[in-house]
């Protein structure tokens, strides 16, 4: 069992949370399909970011997809061999709880995996250049969030290219990554729709930290570090305040056994 520290950090952290954890958080997505929880008030975007709007995307394109050719079209983990993992985070919910997220992680010299939503994206559209500047990947996760895999082919592929469009408008790309919603992995229909529309692998995950359950940060970490290993892609949320909570104890202990959260990309490259 891990055990939890509290650091300085920390009860800042939390403090933040409590701020945004009054208001009920939007779900991240489960392997069941659970219904998403309301989301909370939106609070205005702050800071050198609040003035970004979709003509954004002229600063400078963002990465494209790339092909690992040693890679499955349906990517969990990464290799073995290297002190990394992945640390992805389902893109929704309240902007304070993303912004406090990825400023932990940055401050910590890690960097992230975003798989955003498009309606997020279309209610916060500045969220897509604040992760790009964080040096953090950016990638798709579908334009409502809904049971991509129980779609029909035409529903699925609007899904798909529907965030892609947002993505491309926002940052002069459709995003690194495809993850879909509702589901730990791709139906082969999905999969198909997603590499037609420019993805050359889907993105899964070999850990689930079940943040979205709200378990506790305790829990979180608990649950992150049993299953965490050299290469392991790790599935977290925006939407809880418990992930905040949670994070920097993750990172430091990642640091203890030598391994550093990295981008998709880097974990792959």
């Amino acid at each position: 069992m891990v055990r939890v520290t509290t650091t300085d950090r920390r009860g800042v952290l939390r403090a933040g949370a409590g701020l945004v954890a009054g208001g009920a958080l939007a779900a991240g997505c489960s392997a069941t399909g659970a219904a998403p929880h309301p989301a909370a008030p939106d609070a205005p975007p702050t800071g050198a970011h609040a003035t970004a709007t979709p003509t954004a995307a002229a600063r400078s394109a963002a990465p494209a997809p790339r092909a690992f050719p040693h890679q499955p079209p349906q990517i969990t983990h990464g290799p073995r061999d290297r002190p990394r993992v992945a640390l992805t985070f389902h893109g929704q919910g309240d902007p304070a709880i993303a912004r406090a997220l990825l400023t932990t992680a940055e401050a910590h010299g890690a960097r992230l995996t975003v798989l955003a939503v498009g309606a997020w994206l279309d209610e916060h559209p500045e969220l897509a250049r604040r992760v790009l500047d964080g040096g953090h990947d950016l990638g798709n996760h579908t334009q409502r969030h809904l049971a991509v895999n129980d779609m029909s082919e035409a529903d699925a592929r609007a899904e798909i290219t529907g965030c892609a469009d947002r993505l491309k408008r926002l940052t002069g790309s459709i995003g690194a990554w495809f993850r879909p919603s509702r589901a730990p992995a791709a139906s082969p229909l999905v999969q198909r729709l997603a590499r037609d529309a420019g993805y050359p692998h889907v993105l899964s995950y070999d850990v689930d930290s079940l943040d979205y359950t709200r378990p506790g940060a305790p829990a979180v970490v608990r649950n992150v570090m049993a299953a965490a290993r050299a290469g392991s892609v790790v599935s977290l949320h925006f939407g809880y305040a418990d992930t905040v909570a949670a994070l920097p104890d993750v990172l430091a202990e990642l640091d203890r056994r030598g391994l550093h959260a990295v981008t998709t990309t880097e974990l792959l490259s």
